[in-house]
């Protein structure tokens, strides 16, 4: 997520909106790219073939242990939505392949009591659910390592759910929301999908996705991955999307609205798509730039690491790194050019590298803030020293009201001292082990761990045997202290 620079900013840095200004270039308009939809049959075994990239390792959460549970590794979702804007009702039919951990009675996932069950089996057998709070339970005992589908079919219209933050843009809440024209976006992070499908809501848990999505033309549905079929038919649109590679659940993104679509492409040949609303700018903002933002980030960080990228532009006043599509408010500030880059950077860094603990977020947020510092640095004409210099100014603030980044409050999510405190901590790496180095830092652990999850420790661990220096307790000191390392 992205967050509002300067010392007016240092209040809070966002989960996934980038920030800051930024003068926007175009790019060539190409066409966009599909592919059909692999298709793959549940067995009994442990996931084999396509399924396989999306066996995680989970674990409950540290920060916030009531969502996700680490009984399930869920291997695909298969998403049916339809959406009546007349009646602001969803209804739902999912399909859940999922590997157990263990031997169970019952299997847990997240899924919002707004939403009611109407029919569930497990393997094609009736099974009984219950819904209580944010929690669904299906009765039906599981082996460990064994792999299962659940198929529920639900309604209701969703709503979203109070966040665990103090910011602004979080006052509406995350999850599934609905706009005054009935049409409807999603943001949640740290936690949220609960409330539009049942999930098992936390960030080790990653799944490959698709989605059929339909609703009254013009209106039509977008979501993650590569869009395979668009149709209308009998006054109604229907959208299918493939996302080929795994994503944890909160960088899921579904939308309904009256849309357009723009094709852009990097000069790599990156598939890159621009969705806005029908009646305004085709590209607004300096969303334009967004076939730019790739080509920087790839001469630093290497090849970008999935099938597309695209930008949905939706109505609130966030951004969110939403794999493969960008989730912009309407403003100024969400598409701006650095908010693009800071996005695009958590692609690299938040997802196809994926925390595996909420206590970890720095990890996405600190470099995509230090990556958004260098090109702002670049844009101003200055230099990344003194781009920190002006952001350690109120960065010690930051860390006294909502503490350390990698020990922060839990009721103050998404605040700036996950963003500024780890960017200028790897300004302090990289002064430290030297540019070549640095940057081999940079590029390598992406690629390395692509499609995966890790923690603190195994990052640390990784940097230090690469760069062949002790640095625990450099970390330590830069994400744990509740006051500011001196600086070098």
């Amino acid at each position: 997520m992205s967050r509002r620079a300067g010392a007016a900013a240092a209040a809070a840095c966002c989960l996934t909106l980038a920030a800051c200004a930024g003068e926007g270039s175009g790019g060539d308009a190409g066409p966009g790219r599909t592919s059909a939809a692999p298709t793959s049959s549940p067995s009994n075994d442990a996931p084999a073939g396509d399924l396989a990239i999306a066996r995680s390792q989970t674990r409950t959460d540290s920060v916030y242990p009531e969502f996700g549970n680490p009984l399930v590794d869920a291997l695909h979702y298969d998403l049916d939505l339809t959406w009546a804007p007349d009646a602001d009702r969803l209804t739902g039919r999912e399909t859940l392949t999922f590997r157990a951990t263990d031997d169970a009675a019952q299997v847990p996932l997240d899924f919002n009591e707004q939403l009611v069950v109407s029919s569930a089996t497990v393997d094609g057998a009736p099974v009984e659910v219950s819904v209580e709070g944010n929690d669904l339970t299906v009765a039906h005992a599981v082996v460990a390592d064994r792999q299962y589908e659940l198929v529920l079919e639900y309604a209701g219209t969703p709503a979203p759910a109070p966040a665990p933050s103090q910011r602004a843009d979080f006052t509406q809440g995350v999850g599934w929301s609905i706009t005054p024209e009935h049409e409807t976006w999603t943001l949640q992070e740290p936690y949220g999908a609960f409330t539009w499908y049942a999930v098992n809501d936390q960030p080790s848990d990653k799944a490959l996705y698709d989605f059929t999505l339909s609703a009254p033309a013009p209106m039509s549905g977008v979501a993650n991955g590569v869009l395979t079929s668009s149709t209308t038919d009998g006054g109604r649109s229907v959208n299918s999307w493939h996302l080929a590679e795994p994503a944890a659940s909160y960088l899921v993104t579904v939308a309904f609205g009256d849309f357009q679509r723009t094709d852009l492409s990097s000069a790599s040949g990156v598939p890159i798509q621009v969705w806005t609303d029908a009646d305004g700018d085709p590209l607004p903002g300096d969303t334009a730039a967004a076939p730019d933002a790739i080509d920087w980030l790839e001469e630093l960080l290497g090849p970008y690491p999935f099938d597309s990228f695209g930008v949905l532009v939706v109505d609130n006043e966030s951004g969110m790194e939403t794999q493969t599509m960008v989730t912009l408010g309407d403003s100024a500030y969400s598409l701006s050019e650095a908010v693009l880059v800071h996005e695009a950077a958590h692609h690299w860094y938040g997802d196809t590298v994926t925390p595996a603990d909420w206590s970890d977020v720095w990890m996405n947020e600190g470099m995509a803030m230090y990556l958004q510092g260098m090109w702002e640095a670049e844009q101003e004409g200055t230099t990344i020293v003194r781009k920190i210099d002006e952001w350690a100014d109120f960065e010690s603030d930051l860390r006294a009201e909502s503490g350390p980044p990698g020990a922060f409050d839990p009721a103050r999510f998404g605040d700036g001292n996950i963003y500024y405190g780890p960017a200028l901590m790897w300004q302090e790496l990289r002064e430290r082990i030297g540019e070549t180095r640095f940057f081999e830092v940079l590029r390598e652990w992406p690629a390395r761990e692509a499609n995966g999850t890790a923690d603190r420790r195994e990052y640390v661990d990784w940097i230090e045997e690469t760069t062949d220096e002790e640095l625990s307790a450099f970390f330590d000191d830069w994400l744990l202290d509740e006051t500011t390392p001196e600086r070098d």
